[in-house]
């Protein structure tokens, strides 16, 4: 049965509510992977096997720049890198972060649409991080450059949900850029999410922890949903 929209009940005169656990298929599947992955690296993989995990999985910068010849490693790492994660801190804040932000757009752009976007972005996330460290040879993993992408189609919104429809999604067209600009809401949450972006990636993401936060990857997944949400976006149906 459909959900009510809200201020409706149910049947049997009884108040009709959305369901807490209501993650699209495609949300649980990168969640299910990312954890899965994550397990097998801290319970299953020997050290030695780790190390080659993230030799082969993670995204490198020096691989790129012609320092080391190229292998099919190469042209899968700016994908698989976004599934890897370095602590049970990192796996936990990434997921629900795209539970957060990742459910209202697979709803919007359904599951194909949002697998792309979810890999697209996090490619840019990748390259804007090599473009500015070109010769590091630290391995980049974790998904928050595509869930900064998230972020950003997020803003084209200015962050509104509709939930009339019994789904958490974003509804109508995305807001022409010098009206998300002009939004007290986006402007505020852009500026907290910078300074917070800045200082975990100046201290760690724990005060003494040596894991350091690649904010420069958050910042090209971030632009490549705000720009590009239109590449992803379900076409309007035309009103008959």
């Amino acid at each position: 049965m459909e959900p009510n929209g809200p201020g409706t009940e149910g049947q049997a005169g009884r108040p009709s509510h959305e369901p807490v656990f209501n993650l699209p298929p495609v949300v649980l599947a990168i969640i299910g992977l990312c954890a899965a992955i994550f397990l097998l690296q801290a319970y299953v993989l020997t050290p030695d096997q780790n190390l080659d995990l993230i030799r082969y999985g993670a995204f490198i910068p020096v691989i790129y720049t012609g320092k080391y010849g190229f292998d099919i490693w190469a042209f899968t790492s700016p994908f698989t890198y976004t599934l890897l994660h370095g602590s049970f801190l990192h796996v936990a804040v990434n997921m629900v972060w795209l539970a957060a932000f990742g459910s209202p757009l697979a709803n919007r752009f359904g599951a194909r649409r949002f697998a792309v976007f979810f890999m697209v972005t996090g490619l840019a996330s990748a390259f804007f991080f090599c473009a500015i460290h070109p010769f590091t040879q630290a391995p980049l993993v974790g998904a928050s450059g595509s869930i900064s992408g998230m972020m950003g189609a997020a803003a084209r919104f200015a962050f509104q949900i509709d939930r009339s429809s019994g789904k958490a999604a974003f509804a109508g067209a995305p807001l022409p850029f010098r009206l998300v600009l002009r939004s007290r809401a986006v402007v505020t949450f852009l500026a907290v999410w910078m300074v917070i972006n800045l200082i975990t990636g100046l201290v760690g993401f724990v005060p003494g922890n040596e894991d350091q936060i690649a904010w420069e990857a958050h910042i090209g997944g971030f632009l490549a949903g705000f720009f590009g949400l239109r590449f992803f976006d379900r076409p309007e149906k035309p009103m008959s």
